[in-house]
């Protein structure tokens, strides 16, 4: 006689929920791990970055320079490594301060009254109406690009999208029967925010700044290529592939691609990372 259990519905839902808690947590593990590793490394190497070696130059990949040389004998590898921690820092300290915007302006629309809600709503319409890359390159040159210009392009350019959705969880949380026991119960308003709905919308917060770091690195990344982020001392990824275009021609297709995949992978690893945070999170997403 067989024993064995039929397996109901809700232990196959609690096992794939399982198992892309697993997935996620493997996934942010070895996400967190390598911005570490190219953080360290990019600091590590950062003369090495710029060294010239006219002996050296234009060499093709080889065991002594795995990603080989440019035109100045500098290695692409320490360059690229060099680059990627640049963008990464400008994506990460960009898409944090992107998020807090989001947070608050999404929390100020939801819970100061329908005036503010409006002159909000509004803000988000305007600043999602004009072009991005536009709207980045204004903001870049009105602050004389630089780090300075493109960190803060990226990061006041990037939070409508993560506000209308903070705004959306605040609302539901309003029509919530706790929430309005606790406003009859005498709770401030301050309150009833921080303990009943701020642990709420924290899940939508945390996934909304996991996926507004790919955006930010790869729009600095754009700024840059197109002249007006990063100067030309610095080994950003963006001026790396712009140096490159000129000499792809002559059939150095080493210094673009590269460079081009480490970003295209550091892109994807975090695009990765926010779409399971989100199944993970979002009921609805999760039966995808």
């Amino acid at each position: 006689m067989d024993n064995t259990m039929p397996v109901t519905v809700l232990q196959k839902h609690q096992r794939k929920r399982f198992n892309q808690r697993s997935q996620t947590i493997a996934y942010l593990t070895f996400s967190i791990g390598f911005l570490l590793v190219i953080a360290v490394i990019g600091t590590l190497v950062g003369e090495m970055a710029i060294t010239t070696n006219f002996t050296q130059k234009n060499l093709l990949p080889n065991a002594a320079h795995p990603f080989g040389t440019d035109w100045l004998g500098r290695d692409m590898l320490f360059r690229t490594l060099k680059g990627l921690s640049i963008s990464i820092f400008i994506g990460l300290f960009a898409s944090v301060i992107s998020a807090i915007i989001a947070a608050i302006l999404g929390s100020a629309a939801a819970t100061l009254g329908k005036k503010v809600d409006a002159v909000i709503t509004w803000l988000v319409d305007l600043v999602m109406g004009i072009p991005h890359l536009l709207l980045l390159i204004l903001i870049s040159y009105a602050l004389g690009r630089g780090t300075l210009g493109v960190t803060v392009a990226v990061a006041i350019s990037h939070w409508p999208v993560l506000t209308r959705v903070i705004r959306g969880e605040i609302l539901q949380l309003r029509e919530e029967n706790y929430v309005k026991i606790a406003g009859k119960l005498g709770q401030s308003k301050c309150k009833i925010a921080i303990k009943h709905m701020l642990p709420h919308v924290f899940p939508q917060f945390l996934v909304g700044l996991v996926l507004l770091f790919p955006h930010a690195i790869l729009h600095e990344a754009a700024l840059t290529f197109l002249g007006f982020g990063l100067p030309p001392e610095q080994p950003g990824i963006g001026i790396i592939l712009s140096e490159s275009m000129k000499y792809l021609s002559m059939g150095m297709w080493w210094l673009a691609i590269f460079p081009g995949l480490a970003l295209l992978f550091t892109v994807q690893l975090f695009d990765l990372v926010g779409g399971s945070l989100r199944k993970l999170i979002d009921p609805h997403s999760a039966q995808e």
